[in-house]
């Protein structure tokens, strides 16, 4: 099992497929580096020799922010924005819906488990 950024790769899925279990890499990210490095897409992370893995880690170490960098820069982006106590970061605070969406309605995903309103009958 290939071990890239500190996450486990499949074994058994295709190059591409398998850079997108990394935080951080998508599938455009993916393909990008294994051009970069000409492995063919078809190729399966078991086929890989420790070389390949070892270019594949290594570029992405050099050029990638990934994984607890990312996660952590996220963070601070975030409590920035509830420090400055910009209109974003209120939103953050709540817990509510950052960019514009309705709340009146739907916005559960953010909000949590509908609670119920004592004496709220018709």
């Amino acid at each position: 099992m290939a071990r890239i950024a500190g996450v486990n790769i499949p074994t058994n899925k295709r190059v591409v497929i398998a850079l997108t279990y990394i935080h951080g890499i998508g599938p455009a990210k993916a393909k990008q580096i294994t051009e970069k490095l000409n492995i063919a897409p078809e190729r399966r992370v078991q086929d890989l020799t420790d070389a390949e893995v070892l270019q594949i880690r290594e570029t992405i170490d050099a050029e990638h922010s990934v994984e607890g960098d990312l996660r952590r820069e996220t963070a601070m982006n975030i409590k920035r924005l509830m420090d400055l106590a910009s209109y974003r970061g209120l939103r953050h605070r709540r817990g509510l819906p950052v960019r514009g969406q309705r709340t009146h309605t739907n916005a559960r995903t953010r909000k949590g488990k509908a609670k119920p309103i004592a004496g709220k009958k018709k």
